[in-house]
């Protein structure tokens, strides 16, 4: 209670937020407050479980289509983060000396990961047992001292960037660059295309494209597959951002008569005899159902032109598999759109009951899975994915198939917070309470400084270092940049610090595409690295 009290506390717009249970944990054992330890690891192994788990199947949605078209560029860059902060590890062993558990302790607290944590831990107690209860400690020892400066060093790296921003005067990036999906108007003059239905134009373009209105004079028209296009149509298309001179060819002109990819547009106001919704998939039979399966277009007249999936925007593709939670944006005549939502649901209420089924049948699945050995080639012992690999991959399984094969693993934002905070609190303060009591001796009479000075290198250095090369050499904003650094160090108070000085919701997208896989290569390749040393 008194470490989620001090979680409430700011300085300026800097705040540690949960991490205050660890710290509180920590100064409790050092004025000797004492639990079970049997009771004490069990509360840890409860609490990684559930974070991590649910923490999967959060994720899990956007996981894999993270990957895809942006995602590809900012996971890139992630990865380059990663692999430079695991080299200053290695320089860091060969050259000071320092043991590799201790190092990927200091590791997990300059990059704000506890899960990495954990992963470690785990890893170290398979290999070495009880033997090796010190240094599980000293690991966390390591994450409380470098912790605090892996928020302000991140903070620091974002001013910096700030300074050097070549693009600080301009406006702020393009549109496009913001958006996974891109809406342009395009004027039909290709004469090969005129008298062509659009189902007949979707199979002369390879390239995936949604029109969603079609204006033919005054007249707007919400456009079906058999829908006839004629000379001097007008034409609103949805498409990936980086495919628009394509597009601008294939059907003849831009003719912008607006920008329509803000977000403050009135479509409703546009429409007139139309309307434009989001609908919410709570309909459990429509769960794994394809898109285009459910032909909505034909049943309805209506034309469901974006898709947002845990915050990533997703191209409304015939093939795409629809799932619980899904924000479809739909356009049509008013009744219509009426009809489609309740075939599809629309009733919030629906995803306010818990799944429970589904979320403890994959927790014990992650829980096994992370109990299995799994050799290498080139480590003497196999390694193990631990409590925290084990369940966060079947999280993100469950959260990205499941749906699939007709499980419903949507769980409301609630739900999922309420689950996380949980776990997280009793790992975090069961760790505190474990390693505590060396903790100020470490800083006084041990390494503690030096260890303090190699994590903030580690938070400072790969930040920088990436943050130029995607400012100057790809010439992306500052704040998809940010956004991006903020989302591979899993550091949610750095990425608050940045929307707070960016007026865009670029660094928002950019943190999580880059989060869920960040998160699943910290943890495991710190396992691995680990294996190699012991």
């Amino acid at each position: 209670a008194a470490g989620l009290t001090l979680g409430k506390l700011r300085v300026g717009k800097i705040s540690l937020g949960i991490t205050f249970v660890f710290f509180v944990g920590i100064l409790a054992a050092h004025f000797g407050v004492t639990v079970d330890p049997k009771m004490n690891s069990f509360a840890q192994t409860i609490g990684l479980a559930l974070f991590v788990y649910a923490l999967g199947v959060e994720v899990g949605p956007s996981f894999f289509p993270s990957l895809k078209s942006q995602g590809i560029f900012y996971n890139s860059l992630g990865l380059l983060v990663i692999i430079l902060g695991l080299a200053l590890v290695l320089a860091m062993h060969f050259l000071l000396g320092i043991s590799m558990p201790n190092l990927l302790g200091i590791m997990s607290g300059a990059v704000t990961n506890t899960p990495m944590l954990a992963a470690v831990q785990s890893t170290l107690q398979d290999a070495l047992g009880a033997e090796g209860s010190r240094q599980v400690a000293d690991l966390a020892l390591g994450c409380a001292l470098t912790y605090p400066l892996g928020v302000v060093g991140m903070i620091l790296a974002i001013i910096c960037l700030n300074f050097i921003d070549p693009h600080k005067n301009k406006e702020e990036g393009s549109t496009q660059a913001q958006r996974t999906t891109y809406i342009t108007e395009l004027e039909l003059t290709n004469t090969k295309l005129f008298g062509k239905t659009i189902l007949e134009v979707v199979h002369l373009e390879p390239k995936h494209f949604i029109i969603s209105r079609i204006w033919r004079g005054e007249k707007l028209i919400v456009p079906t597959s058999e829908t006839v296009l004629y000379e001097g149509d007008h034409l609103l298309v949805l498409i990936h951002p980086e495919d628009l001179e394509e597009f601008i060819t294939f059907f003849g002109q831009r003719a912008e008569s607006r920008d329509w990819n803000r977000p403050d547009i009135d479509w409703d106001a546009i429409d007139s005899q139309l309307i434009s919704k989001r609908i919410i998939i709570t309909n459990s039979r429509v769960n794994g159902a394809k898109l285009g399966a459910l032909r909505l277009r034909n049943q309805y007249g209506i034309n469901i032109t974006r898709i947002d999936r845990a915050g990533i925007e997703i191209l409304a593709t015939p093939d795409l598999r629809l799932q619980l939670g899904d924000r479809l944006s739909v356009v049509g005549e008013s009744q219509e759109v009426i009809k489609a939502a309740k075939f599809l649901g629309d009733s919030i209420n629906m995803l306010d009951k818990p799944k429970l089924f589904s979320f403890f049948f994959g927790l014990a699945m992650g829980c096994i899975l992370g109990s299995i050995p799994l050799a290498i080639p080139g480590l003497s012992m196999p390694i193990k994915l631990g409590l925290a690999g084990g369940p966060i991959i079947m999280g993100i399984l469950m959260g990205a198939f499941g749906p699939s094969l007709r499980i419903a693993t949507y769980m409301s934002n609630s739900a999922t917070q309420l689950i996380k905070q949980l776990g997280i609190i009793l790992y975090l303060a069961g760790l505190g309470l474990a390693s505590g009591a060396h903790f100020f001796d470490m800083i006084i009479h041990g390494s503690g400084l030096l260890w303090i000075l190699l994590g903030f290198l580690i938070t400072f250095l790969p930040t920088m270092l990436v943050g130029i090369l995607s400012l100057f050499g790809y010439r992306k904003t500052h704040a998809e940049t940010v956004g991006m650094l903020c989302g591979v160090m899993a550091n949610s108070m750095a990425l608050d610090y940045a929307m707070s000085i960016n007026d865009s919701r670029s660094s928002s997208v950019a943190y999580a595409i880059v989060y869920p896989v960040g998160m699943f290569v910290r943890i495991i390749s710190a396992q691995i690295l680990l294996s190699f040393f012991l």
